[in-house]
C-alpha cells in the first residue's frame, strides 16, 4: 500500500444495514453480535481485492442470510428461502443474487484516499477457499459481526473483515 492511501475502514453497522435495506427495498434490522460467521459452518464468502490483486476485505454471509437476502432481492417465494434454511442447500438463484449484493457492497469500502476495492470472487457455502481468503476469513482483523433481519423474510449473520 502506498503512503498516499489511508487504510480501508471497516464499514459501520449503519452502512451495512443501509446498503442491504436500500438494495432489498424493505426494512432491515441490525443486531450486533460477537458470533462470527465461520466458513466451515457454511457461508457465502466475498473476496475484495485492490488494484494489485491483494485481499483488501472479506464478507461472510451465513446460509440463512444468503437464502433470505438472495430471495428477497428478487422477490422469490418465502417458502424457497425457508427450504434453504432447513436443508442448508443454497439454490443457484439465491447464490447469484447474493453475489450481486456482495458486488454492490464493494461501495462500502471505497472511501476518499483509500485503495479502490472490487469484488474479485464469491465462494459458495462449503466451497474450499483459497489460502489468502481463508487466512482473513477467521483472522483477528478489523471486523464487524452482526445479524440482519429482513422484514417479511428472515435473518442471518454477516461478518465484514478488513485486514490490518
Amino acid at each position: 500500500m502506498s503512503a498516499d492511501f489511508k487504510p480501508t475502514p471497516v464499514p459501520s453497522a449503519f452502512e451495512v444495514r443501509d446498503l442491504i435495506e436500500s438494495l432489498l427495498g424493505r426494512p432491515v434490522e441490525w443486531t450486533a453480535t460477537s458470533s462470527i460467521v465461520d466458513p466451515i459452518d457454511g457461508a457465502t464468502v466475498g473476496a475484495y481485492v485492490n488494484d494489485l490483486g491483494n485481499i483488501g476485505a472479506v464478507i461472510l454471509v451465513d446460509v440463512p442470510l444468503t437464502a433470505w437476502a438472495g430471495s428477497a432481492i428478487a422477490l422469490l417465494p418465502h417458502v424457497g428461502a425457508q427450504h434453504t434454511v432447513t436443508t442448508g442447500l443454497v439454490t443457484p438463484a439465491q447464490f447469484d443474487n447474493i453475489t450481486e449484493i456482495l458486488n454492490v457492497a464493494a461501495s462500502m469500502f471505497n472511501k476518499p484516499a483509500t485503495q479502490h476495492l472490487r469484488l474479485e470472487s464469491t465462494y459458495a457455502p462449503r466451497e474450499t477457499l483459497p489460502p489468502p481468503v481463508q487466512k482473513w476469513a477467521l483472522a483477528p482483523a478489523g471486523r464487524l459481526d452482526g445479524t440482519l433481519t429482513i422484514q417479511g423474510y428472515g435473518g442471518g449473520r454477516i461478518s465484514v473483515i478488513v485486514p490490518y
